[in-house]
Formats: structure tokens, C-alpha cells, sequence
């Protein structure tokens, strides 16, 4: 698991229109990095609307800090999703899940008995030099944009 100070370690996936996002590439500013399980699913919609509301509400305390969520879901699965809730913030496919191996939140879930491998709903703060400012690992779908806003303005 990562702990505020460490590495962030990079990302390179393919959003939802195509194009290769990198953690690099947004040096010198903060990054809201959440993962979540599954694109178009209840919790997932409300955590992600809830980022794009706080995104457009509270500029001031945002800044220039950048929104990415990611999921094992396909660009294509993204991209209806992205669309379908007007985000407006990548949305990166992680179809092989080695992003979420290195971020620690691919593990292993369990519902009705059955037992399978998933992301772990969490979000990290990545500060402008790539390290992790907070991590919120089990984080609930309407506790991300709470617990955002007060590390950013705290």
C-alpha cells in the first residue's frame, strides 16, 4: 500500500478518446488519481458526478489540479460513460489492471460467497513532484470529493 511521501508510481493508459495519459506529464501541479470498479454502476457514477460537480464548484480550491479516474473497463466502456455523465475528465482503461497492481488496489473481493479479483475503490493525492500527498484506500463513492477538498485545502 502507498503512504503519503511515496513515489506515485506512473501511468501510462489510454483514455477514453484515445490518447495515452501519463502521471509524468502532469509535473508541477496536484492530481486526483481514483480508482473505481466498474464504469456506468452506482457507486461509480456517484463517485465520479460527484468529482466532476466538485471540480466545476470549487475552482478556487482545485486550482490547477487535475481529475483522473481509472478502471479495468475497456476505452470504448469509458468513453459511453465519460459521455453518458458529461465528465469531462480522462478516464483511463486499465483492461490489464498493472496500474491498479502498483497503486495496491487490486485485490481480491468476495460477494455472495464468491470469491474474485477487483479494484479496491480508493483515490490518491499525487503532489506536483509525483509523490503521494494522501491515500484513501476503501474510500466510499461520497467521501472522495470531501476528503479531496480538505486535503487541498487544508
Amino acid at each position: 500500500m502507498l503512504a503519503p511521501g511515496d513515489t506515485a508510481p506512473d501511468l501510462n493508459l489510454v483514455d477514453q478518446h484515445g490518447n495515452t495519459v501519463k502521471l509524468s506529464a502532469h509535473k508541477g501541479r496536484n492530481v486526483c488519481v481514483y480508482f473505481y470498479p466498474k464504469a456506468d454502476t452506482p457507486g461509480c457514477t456517484t463517485q465520479s458526478c460527484l468529482l466532476r460537480d466538485l471540480q466545476a464548484e470549487h475552482t478556487d480550491e482545485l486550482g490547477t489540479t487535475a481529475i483522473i479516474g481509472i478502471s479495468p473497463d475497456t476505452s470504448a466502456k469509458q468513453a459511453k460513460f465519460g459521455t453518458k455523465y458529461s465528465l469531462g475528465f480522462p478516464l483511463l482503461a486499465d483492461t490489464e489492471h498493472a496500474v491498479a497492481e502498483a497503486y495496491g488496489v487490486w485485490k481480491e473481493k468476495s460477494m455472495y460467497g464468491k470469491k474474485y479479483m477487483g479494484i479496491e475503490r480508493s483515490a490518491f493525492l499525487i503532489d506536483g513532484k509525483g509523490k503521494v500527498a494522501e491515500a484513501w484506500y476503501k474510500i466510499s463513492p461520497k467521501d472522495t470529493p470531501a476528503k479531496l477538498l480538505a486535503a487541498l485545502t487544508s
